[in-house]
């Protein structure tokens, strides 16, 4: 198992080297002079002569990706103004840390994507599950159905009406937005309810549909057959047989999900007016913040290798068969 995990892990960080090296050459080779979106509307040979050198970006491109990952390691100094380690850069607009941004925003990216993700699977194979288990009859039917209509629902869509009937018509649920649990954690659960329940209705179904297609096909497997011809009973066979075998796809499809979920779920922040990490990557695109950009783009990368370890993880917990590969 742990020699499973080493080779899992050194994978995830060649990984993120390649994909730090791509970010960087895609955001600073490509611009014709990234200075000039930090320079504004006065900009003068020579302040922009400034920026090149306080940035960096006036030595070759390789030493600037070398300068890159000093930073991240060990800090780096900006014209005597020292960032400390692991450092991304100052953004060009508030001029601040990207870091210190990042870890601001972080705790309401989180708080969505782990309610989200706790509501969705537990909704999501539990529609599976019983689907499944009345294959062909009255709940597996509509059950299905609901699932097509929610999978094709769009996150901005129904957040919207949502938002409108429960929020500001009904006032059942207060205005969504993030509050720290730490302070408030009342109005920290209420503000987090409409996003959790957006993200279920419109993810859930994709759960309900592998869990119910792998349990049908699991339920015919032999060893199955087996454990009901020695006289286990009908959970028996179904919990501690059939729903292990059957949790593969759906583990696969979670860890996707919550690996997107902790990059910054942008349309979701975006629709609820959630400050979180995928709100700060819309706005820094709009802003053309390339450090900024950067920084959320590695994020969401670390994120998504992180959640493909934990999946491996569950996948050697679930299956023996795969330590040994």
């Amino acid at each position: 198992m742990l020699r499973f995990l080493v080779r899992r892990v050194l994978g995830a960080v060649l990984i993120l080297f390649v994909i730090s090296a791509v970010t960087f050459f895609l955001f600073f080779a490509l611009p014709s002079d990234p200075a000039r979106l930090s320079c504004g509307k006065g900009c003068t040979p020579e302040l922009l002569a400034t920026i090149h050198h306080n940035l960096g970006i006036d030595r070759p491109l390789p030493e600037q990706y070398w300068s890159f990952l000093t930073g991240i390691f060990a800090g780096r100094d900006f014209d005597g103004q020292w960032c400390s380690a692991p450092c991304l850069g100052f953004s060009f607009v508030n001029h601040q840390p990207v870091l210190d941004t990042l870890l601001n925003r972080f705790p309401a990216t989180l708080s969505v994507a782990l309610g989200a993700a706790a509501l969705m699977l537990t909704v999501g194979v539990g529609l599976g599950l019983i689907a499944a288990l009345r294959r062909g009859k009255t709940v597996d039917k509509v059950s299905m159905a609901a699932c097509l209509v929610g999978a094709s629902v769009q996150i901005y869509f129904f957040g919207i009406i949502a938002r409108y009937l429960l929020v500001d018509e009904l006032q059942w649920l207060p205005q969504p937005g993030y509050t720290s649990p730490f302070a408030a954690p009342g109005a920290w659960f209420g503000g987090m309810v409409l996003p959790w329940i957006t993200l279920t209705v419109v993810n859930a179904a994709t759960y309900a549909r592998y869990t119910r297609s792998s349990m049908v096909d699991t339920l015919g497997e032999d060893y199955v057959r087996t454990a009901r011809a020695k006289g286990l009973s009908s959970w028996g066979v179904y919990i501690r047989h059939a729903w292990r075998g059957a949790m593969t796809p759906v583990v696969t499809t979670f860890g996707i999900d919550l690996g997107l979920f902790l990059g910054g779920a942008l349309i979701t922040e975006t629709t609820f007016n959630i400050h979180g990490i995928g709100k700060l990557a819309v706005d820094s695109v709009a802003n053309s913040d390339l450090p900024m950009i950067m920084g959320t783009v590695l994020v969401a990368a670390t994120a998504m290798v992180l959640a493909s370890i934990a999946v491996d993880a569950c996948y050697a917990v679930i299956d023996p068969r795969v330590r040994l590969r």
